[in-house]
């Protein structure tokens, strides 16, 4: 069971880092520090971009619009810390 909740730990932190990447990546483009043209920044835009946005949708859907800024990645960021810290209280409950 240890190795479980291991590996959905890594898992989520991997995935924290995903979305990190994601909003500085999209920060770089939208100051022109990057160019989206170039194929290898295009490829990595686009692998953030399909391993994000369907996690994000839904969050944006529910969001108001506040102009430019976009809190979606704050507040998937904060339930994915809230489900590991309640996943780890739920084992160290059982044990």
């Amino acid at each position: 069971m240890r190795s479980l909740l291991w590996l959905i730990d890594n898992i989520i932190t991997l995935y924290v880092y995903l979305l990190i990447a994601s909003a500085v990546l999209s920060w770089l483009v939208a100051f022109n520090v990057v160019n989206v043209r170039n194929p290898i920044v295009s490829q990595i835009g686009e692998f953030l971009y399909r391993v994000t946005e369907p996690a994000l949708r839904p969050i944006r859907r529910i969001l108001p619009n506040l102009g430019g800024i976009d809190i979606s990645p704050i507040i998937l960021v904060l339930g994915l810390f809230f489900l590991r810290n309640l996943m780890f209280e739920l084992f160290a409950s059982m044990a």
